[in-house]
């Protein structure tokens, strides 16, 4: 077991996605989703991207994402809404509700803890 993995694409194959049908506002937006570290306890990291489109998220979980590349708007069902791009690091905690818009193809790291 290796104990210090990189975050990258070397040698992971993406996991192809999209956002359930009916969640969908706008647009066609796919996921490609690589997972180097699942750990005992619901911890997750990786990274995730997104294609253009527009729809509806709900967190069950905490998230710390740092956006590599792109443009996207994250807005909450409670009316705040931001805007994040390259450089951007931000937690969503459990309960967030809104939705996420990519307008620029966007990807960022991630650690998920379920």
């Amino acid at each position: 077991m290796r104990l210090l993995v990189p975050v990258d694409t070397f040698g992971v194959e993406p996991e192809e996605g999209a956002p359930a049908p009916d969640r969908v506002i706008s647009g066609d937006p796919r996921f490609r989703t690589w997972n180097v570290e699942e750990a005992e306890g619901g911890l997750y990291s990786g990274l995730w991207e997104a294609s253009p489109g527009k729809w509806r998220i709900e967190y069950d979980e905490w998230e710390f994402c740092h956006i590599l590349s792109g443009r996207s708007v994250i807005s909450g069902d409670d009316g705040e809404t931001r805007t994040v791009a390259a450089g951007d690091a931000f937690v969503i905690r459990p309960g967030f509700k809104g939705t996420w818009e990519v307008l620029e193809t966007t990807r960022k790291e991630y650690v998920i803890k379920a």
